[in-house]
């Protein structure tokens, strides 16, 4: 339970005080809670803010922890709100942070805020200058391992222990790397999966990074996200391939439809409405996998092909996609308009909310 505490506080920390960061190891902060003769100024303060908004790591759970309870202090002095239940995880993690504070004067929690901020943007600095020549886009890109070879740009999901779920700073890194890919030297594209899934679709702990404007605000937010996500699929001006190297579900597989071809072990599954399981080759007969292979040859076949691909004409495939795609791509467009705007409503429905909180729970359980 300890584990999902810190995971949902981490997400909730982001929501009141921090913009989503890029996770990285930090190393660890030490805050001294004790009076300073130093006074920030409230341009001091908001400066603060402003710079943790630009940080590129991200500092931890506990230093985020400690932000969000300076920040709490800073502007509204001691706790004072009812303790939060022992299962609200989220509110009890910022709630305990915040209450250890005590009687903290507001200027002093001012001051030890911004003290914490410029230790952060100093150690960032010292880190990125210790990789001189480094490519910066690359290095922060934290769940995926993006590579350019032979004219093949290969964006692999790399969540392999939480079986690739997508959370929300995912969603950012691949439309990223998809806008990257979109303008390097390469001759195509290919997405896939590092472990035994493609992906598992969304990370059900999306749902509980509320901003200020709570859930409404929320639902919001992941609709925008979600159409520019699917967006990025629509208009990628390259071939984009899919090597499905095991299960895919949800979002993993609604994509698939977007990309050029589509290659699936026939260790692979879809999950689509009902929760009924799609084998590799029900997909192939319905038209949304394009080949299926034995998982024994898989990666060699698949590969290969890709390689061969690869050496054909670069522009020659560029318009020949242009000229395929160029009549439903309004209608495309759309459809992901509507849907997302349908999924927005789904999200703010008790049903909705039930079926995550359920999840959360038993999983807080395990």
């Amino acid at each position: 339970m300890a584990g999902v505490a810190g995971r949902l506080a981490r997400n909730w920390c982001r929501s009141a005080v921090l913009s989503p960061l890029q996770v990285f190891s930090f190393p660890s902060l030490q805050l001294h809670l004790s009076g300073t003769a130093m006074r920030a100024s409230q341009d001091d303060f908001e400066n603060a803010m402003n710079q943790v908004k630009l940080l590129k790591k991200d500092p931890g759970n506990e230093v985020k922890l400690k932000l969000y309870a300076l920040y709490k202090q800073a502007t509204e002095g001691p706790c004072n709100m009812p303790k939060p239940g022992v299962f609200d995880f989220i509110n009890k993690a910022k709630w305990d942070a915040w209450n250890a504070l005590g009687s903290l004067p507001k200027e002093t929690a001012r001051q030890n805020y911004v003290d914490l901020v410029s230790s952060l943007s100093s150690s960032s600095e010292s880190s990125s200058q210790g990789k001189p020549g480094a490519d910066r886009e690359q290095q922060e890109y934290e769940n995926l391992v993006v590579t350019s070879e032979d004219g093949i740009t290969k964006i692999m999901f790399n969540r392999p222990t939480r079986k690739n779920a997508i959370s929300t700073q995912m969603y950012q890194e691949i439309m990223l790397a998809l806008k990257a890919a979109s303008k390097d030297d390469s001759t195509i594209t290919v997405v896939t999966g590092n472990g035994d899934y493609y992906s598992s679709g969304n990370d059900l702990a999306n749902f509980t990074d509320i901003p200020p404007g709570g859930v409404e605000e929320k639902a919001k937010q992941s609709a925008i996200m979600l159409r520019d996500f699917v967006d990025t699929f629509i208009d990628f001006p390259k071939p984009l391939i899919a090597v499905v190297n095991g299960p895919a579900v949800g979002i993993s597989v609604t994509t698939l439809g977007l990309f050029d071809a589509v290659y699936a072990s026939d260790k692979a599954t879809e999950m689509l409405i009902f929760g009924k399981k799609l084998t590799a080759r029900e997909a192939c007969a319905q038209g949304l996998v394009t080949e299926v292979f034995p998982d024994s040859t898989f990666q060699k076949e698949v590969w290969t092909r890709l390689k061969a691909y690869s050496k054909l004409p670069q522009n020659s495939m560029r318009i020949s996609k242009q000229v395929i795609r160029k009549i439903e791509k309004e209608k495309l467009h759309a459809v992901n308009a509507e849907e997302c705007s349908v999924l927005q409503k789904r999200w703010l429905s008790d049903e909705c909310m039930n079926a995550t909180m359920n999840f959360l729970s038993k999983r807080s359980k395990l």
